[in-house]
């Protein structure tokens, strides 16, 4: 990716992908470029850790392949929390997010989110920290625009998607030029494509996961060339390198 007239790939970037896992070998990458663990909770609540994260349903894989795209050569982080069901919980995402945070990753996708507001304030807690640490957390919002968190917390990034957003561009709803009256649940979000390859490699919209991993692979060029600097940083040249819609563009 190019940012300020230099090209940026990602190198010596952490990037976490709460979600599946990843199957290294479906990339093209040898092991060594992806680590991770598992999550689960025991009896007591507590987080536990395996070294397993091999991806039993494709969707981690899926979103990993698209922020390789974009930057290959950030360090992929296989936060497993779901199985082949792709079923999991407000308590695996808050675990998912501060394990990541504490072991360095600098961008935490999570493309998936729950619309349980009761499980908003654990999520926003976990979020907070890591965002304190340095991470930027990016999760996707719900496709019918229904509420979705941790996408809808003021901790991270929210992402959205739209068959029409073009591939090569994105926007960003800032709430002091388009009110949430005015344009829903996309004032304060991204909006990026969210087009990726089916099984047969036919390119197909997939909605709002795969954009939250698009958007992930430029987060990790950015902090490549914003190396040293904290998360408020990285937020703002995400902004500053989205475009500002138009009520022409029909996304209401």
């Amino acid at each position: 990716m190019r940012y300020l007239g230099k090209e940026f790939t990602g190198k010596g970037v952490k990037v976490a992908i709460v979600d599946s896992g990843v199957d290294a070998s479906r990339l093209g990458l040898p092991s060594s470029a992806v680590e991770g663990w598992t999550i689960q909770l025991g009896a007591t609540g507590h987080a536990l850790l395996s070294k397993d994260y091999s991806d039993e349903n494709g969707h981690g894989t899926e979103m990993a392949a698209a922020i390789h795209a974009i930057a290959p050569d950030a360090k992929i982080v296989a936060v497993k929390i779901m199985g082949d069901k792709l079923r999991t919980s407000a308590e695996l995402m808050a675990a998912g997010i501060e394990t990541a945070a504490r072991a360095g990753c600098r961008v935490i996708n999570l493309s998936l989110g729950t619309p349980n507001m009761g499980k908003a304030l654990l999520l926003r807690d976990c979020c907070a920290n890591a965002v304190e640490s340095g991470s930027i957390v990016l999760s996707a919002a719900h496709p019918k625009g229904e509420r979705a968190y941790p996408a809808d917390l003021p901790e991270t990034v929210g992402v959205a998607a739209h068959p029409d957003c073009p591939m090569d561009k994105f926007y960003f709803f800032d709430p002091k030029r388009f009110s949430r009256k005015e344009w829903g649940v996309l004032s304060d979000k991204f909006l990026a494509h969210g087009y990726g390859p089916t099984e047969t490699g036919e390119i197909k919209y997939r909605g709002s996961g795969v954009a939250t991993a698009y958007l992930s692979g430029i987060a990790a060029c950015l902090a490549e060339a914003l190396d040293g600097q904290g998360s408020g940083a990285l937020l703002t040249a995400l902004r500053q390198r989205a475009l500002v819609p138009l009520p022409e563009i029909g996304y209401q």
